[in-house]
């Protein structure tokens, strides 16, 4: 008889968040509390003031956000001694689409920053020089599972590991003729900062595991459509109960056939 997983714990101690209509963690919480209506708006993305600046010049959208979240759950920590894990479906659409419109013409010569943009772990190398660390960093795909995927590998890292880390959840738009295919409506990324052990800046205990029952919509039905369309996004009923300060269990889209419950015990 196989012996189900143990559930993985840690201590959430920070939040980032970037999504359409939501530029930041407390207009977030403001929202998902029901403080303030949402309201569809393009994503903000800040400049990433930490890169140098050859580097910011380069920065693409998917680089802005991921530093972005990743900046803002960081807060108050040492970032450089943060390990990292960073999960996105398919990253950056904009430099996807602009590579394949350039081999689709006689002149198929690729520009080294628009080749080296292309590698899935782009945003973590660009994590890296912003913040010089050299801490153990993840980089993952499970496509529309992304978040979950990412969640488990980061909450194991904490629990095997002892180290407080970093999870970046972030996924890029597609221009047409790829958004046809992949129809994600703007860019958006979610950051958890895990650690093993309560702080004074812990905000919650989160424990996930794996079931077979059905994710429910968000409580703020305003927001469901974003939960829906942005697979970094699955996090928002996660996010729901951290705005609200309510310990509960939710249940997050994760593969076909398995999903992933979390419980969330409030600080």
């Amino acid at each position: 008889m196989n012996t189900p997983p143990k559930p993985l714990s840690a201590w959430i101690a920070g939040v980032g968040l970037i999504a359409p209509g939501l530029p930041d963690w407390p207009s977030a919480r403001a929202a998902l509390r029901g403080e303030q209506p949402w309201v569809s708006a393009p994503s903000v993305l800040p400049a990433p003031a930490l890169l140098p600046p050859a580097e910011r010049r380069r920065a693409s959208r998917v680089i802005k956000l991921s530093l972005g979240i990743g900046l803002e759950a960081a807060s108050g920590a040492d970032v450089a001694s943060l390990a990292t894990v960073f999960t996105a479906s398919g990253s950056d659409g904009h430099n996807c689409h602009a590579l394949c419109e350039q081999l689709a013409t006689d002149d198929r010569h690729i520009s080294p920053t628009r080749f080296h943009n292309s590698v899935h772990n782009a945003p973590a190398g660009y994590w890296g020089i912003a913040t010089k660390s050299m801490a153990p960093c993840q980089v993952l795909c499970a496509h529309d599972g992304s978040f979950g995927a990412g969640l488990i590998d980061a909450l194991g890292q904490v629990m095997l590991d002892q180290q407080a880390t970093l999870l970046l959840a972030y996924d890029s738009e597609y221009p047409e003729p790829l958004r046809a295919k992949r129809p994600l409506p703007d860019c958006a990324g979610v950051a958890l900062r895990l650690e093993p052990t309560r702080s004074d800046q812990s905000l919650a205990r989160i424990t996930a595991w794996l079931t077979a029952a059905p994710a429910r919509p968000m409580v703020q039905p305003a927001l469901e459509p974003l939960r829906l369309a942005i697979p970094a996004l699955r996090a928002l009923p996660l996010l729901e109960c951290l705005a609200q300060v309510r310990s509960a269990e939710v249940c997050l889209d994760y593969l076909p056939g398995v999903q992933l419950a979390v419980r969330i015990e409030c600080a």
